[in-house]
């Protein structure tokens, strides 16, 4: 299985809990946190079943382009792999909207997608989602969920048709509001010195700690000195290292006694 790194852990857990082997694919700053489709080896590819994508990217930001895409189904094509695509961000932009991968020609003959209600509509907890393409990948996955798993009660598989049903009125507030947030933190960010790549998508800032610290310790610094929260970038796995991840999911008024927090700390 083809695992994204630095990625949500599930996609390596998922292939250790099938007894399968993980391939670690770094996702690095140069390559704008995209697959280096070139650098894997035949012989991995020879050997793949799934290869898990994420686009927009948890944790990284990054948005994945048509051409992107377009090699990535040409390769699944060519070594007969799976492509699951985690598109749980889809719908969580600031500018231009994300695409899918089935907007690309061919994609449904070798691709699944995975969307959730939790980023798209703030229902974080509740755990709904679908999945949708390769009719023969989406009734499988039927057959294991329908054995391994329950659904949530019947009032939030109706909040959620609801939530669906007015996609449009629901999602351009709080993309807005996510986007104020957005803006408010990467202004101040900049002037704090910090170096990252300002996010088009998700509620995240995949931020480089500062030199001579690791990760662990820049977060611990941060939570130590001033009460503040954020992930080291290394729990996302190795090629995380270097990063912190900051969620945008508070309100503003939070966000800013955090900056104010930050305006004292020396690193």
């Amino acid at each position: 299985m083809l695992c994204p790194n630095p990625a949500y852990p599930v996609y390596h857990l998922g292939a250790l809990f099938t007894d399968g082997i993980p391939y670690y694919v770094p996702l690095t700053w140069e390559n704008e946190f995209l697959p280096d489709l070139g650098s894997i080896p035949k012989e991995i590819f020879q050997r793949t079943k799934i290869f898990w994508l994420n686009y927009p990217n948890n944790p990284t930001t990054a948005t994945a382009s048509r051409e992107f895409f377009k090699e990535v189904v040409k390769v699944a094509k060519k070594y007969d792999f799976i492509v699951a695509h985690d598109a749980a961000y889809v719908e969580m932009y600031f500018e231009n909207a994300p695409l899918s991968i089935f907007e690309v020609d061919e994609a449904k003959k070798v691709s699944i997608e995975f969307h959730s209600l939790s980023k798209t509509f703030c229902m974080t907890g509740w755990r709904i989602g679908f999945a949708v393409g390769n009719s023969f990948l989406v009734s499988a996955l039927a057959k294991v969920k329908s054995n391994v798993d329950s659904g949530v009660f019947t009032a939030i598989q109706e909040a959620g048709a609801y939530a669906l049903e007015n996609l449009e009125n629901l999602t351009n507030p709080i993309r807005n509001a996510f986007k104020e947030r957005r803006d408010l933190i990467i202004e101040e960010f900049k002037k704090l010195g910090f170096e990252f790549k300002i996010p088009t998508a998700t509620f995240y800032l995949w931020v480089k700690t500062p030199k001579n610290y690791s990760s662990q310790e820049f977060c611990k610094k941060l939570l130590d000195e001033k009460g503040i929260v954020v992930t080291p970038g290394v729990g996302f796995g190795e090629y995380g290292e270097g990063y912190f991840r900051i969620a945008l999911t508070v309100e503003e008024k939070r966000l800013k006694e955090v900056l104010q927090r930050l305006s004292t700390l020396k690193f």
